[in-house]
């Protein structure tokens, strides 16, 4: 990772509405728009460019799902979209400012998409067919994906960090806390986003009379979504779960009310507000 610099446009003079996003000296520019916006964004000459565009929304289960497309004209399939496609609620297109992508570029920028999105798993895909990968040159294909990485770079900008690992960069070490009681015994990481919990992470399926109203719409909330699988005597993390803050995270593992900067600890018993609250005011 390096300091860049983001332009962001309004062209209806308006955060909600249409924005456009670019990093100032690369090829790649971006538009977004909420779906309610689809007037105002067709008045933009980049929305009909060749290029890879992303519908986001939420699926069945409350979990945020992408469709990742290409079009020749963006627009004419983002029509096509609206008639027949429900879940989503914001979109993104991704085009060269000097609109020179080929059908066969945005087909690679397509595939390779889908895929490092389903590697990340951060959001579910509505790609039911998939994406099958053109055959391109060598050259051709280091050159998409430096674009694909200042495609990633603009969503996660924009609020759609589909392709970040949720564990955040893997050249950097993270100093993993853990949360023990009863049956529970859970790993956490801090990262730039909040309080991870871990897959494999176990929590206590009793819950005390004290969890809070929040707490436990919380459990419940992930209980639905899978995310909390009963496994024997207690509840397993299916996947990595990020929290806004450790009591929301240490409560949900321990099925109790808890203060997660005193409930956190690492491998040296040491809490997660000394390491990182009472170590920042010295």
């Amino acid at each position: 990772m390096k300091p860049q610099t983001i332009q962001i446009f309004l062209p209806e003079g308006s955060p909600t509405s249409v924005k456009e996003a670019e990093l100032t000296n690369r090829l790649i520019k971006t538009i977004w728009f909420p779906r309610t916006a689809m007037d105002k964004a067709f008045k933009r000459e980049i929305a009909q460019y060749t290029g890879v565009y992303f519908l986001f929304g939420d699926d069945d289960r409350g979990k945020p799902q992408v469709y990742i497309g290409e079009g020749e004209n963006c627009w004419t399939r983002l029509q096509q979209h609206n008639r027949n496609k429900d879940f989503w609620t914001h979109c993104v297109i991704a085009v060269a400012k000097t609109n020179e992508f080929t059908k066969t570029d945005v087909k690679f920028l397509e595939h390779y998409c889908l895929a490092q999105a389903e590697l990340a798993g951060r959001y579910s895909t509505d790609n039911s067919t998939g994406s099958l990968e053109p055959s391109i040159s060598e050259a051709k294909k280091y050159d998409m994906l430096d674009n694909f990485e200042t495609i990633k770079v603009l969503l996660a900008t924009l609020g759609y960090p589909i392709f970040e690992d949720k564990r955040g960069d893997k050249a950097q070490q993270r100093k993993v806390f853990y949360c023990k009681g009863k049956q529970a015994e859970a790993k956490c990481i801090v990262t730039d986003e909040g309080y991870l919990v871990l897959a494999g992470s176990t929590a206590n399926i009793e819950e005390t009379k004290t969890i809070g109203t929040g707490p436990k719409a919380l459990r419940e909330e992930l209980i639905e979504k899978q995310v909390l699988v009963k496994q024997g005597e207690t509840y397993e993390f299916a996947s990595d779960q990020l929290f806004k803050s450790p009591s929301s995270a240490s409560s949900v593992v321990l099925g109790r009310s808890s203060n997660g900067w005193a409930d956190w600890k690492d491998k040296n018993a040491k809490t997660l507000d000394e390491l990182l609250r009472q170590s920042d005011e010295k």
